[in-house]
């Protein structure tokens, strides 16, 4: 606890003479970036002095597509570059995250197996064990009960009932 606390007036001193240096480094680099642009553009690009004659004139416009027909190769020669390189960079970040063994793991598609199946993929040839339940069940017999005669009788009434021609019965033999 020997540490001691600023004050709030120090601290606030402190942080406008940062501000102040900062400010005074941006002013200076943008200085800088104007005076490079200015140099680039005296040594690439000469003053345009117009020609009086057509012949003159056209002349000066060949040259000029000339020259912007360099300057489109070389920007496609750099846009190549720039693209070969970011995929080199892309494939080195995989390779980075391989190495490093953190990855995101993919989303896994649900897939209906049986179990046999199943420990098939996993066990390969080893598994011969059948895991078919249902062979193992116990086999019950069914006991057939013999149909009352009755039955079959109140059927019979329902399904001569059933249908427009069963309906147009009942309503005929009620009256």
């Amino acid at each position: 606890m020997s540490d001691k606390k600023m004050s709030s007036s120090r601290r606030q001193h402190l942080k406008s003479l940062i501000l102040q240096i900062a400010q005074g480094l941006i002013e200076a680099e943008a200085i800088q970036a104007e005076e490079d642009k200015n140099r680039y553009m005296d040594e690439n690009v000469p003053s345009l002095s117009v020609p009086g004659s057509m012949q003159e004139l056209q002349d000066l416009c060949k040259k000029l597509h000339q020259q912007i027909d360099a300057v489109d190769e070389q920007r496609y020669d750099t846009q190549s570059k720039v693209a070969k390189s970011d995929k080199e960079i892309e494939d080195l970040k995989i390779k980075l995250q391989d190495l490093k063994g953190k990855f995101k793991k993919p989303v896994l598609k649900k897939v209906r197996m049986s179990a046999d199946a199943m420990l098939q993929a996993l066990l390969g040839s080893k598994h011969k064990v059948s895991m078919d339940l249902r062979s193992n069940l116990k086999q019950v017999k069914k006991e057939v009960k013999e149909e009352v005669k009755d039955a079959a009788d109140w059927r019979k009434n329902i399904e001569d009932k059933a249908g427009m021609d069963g309906r147009k019965k009942m309503f005929e033999s009620d009256p």
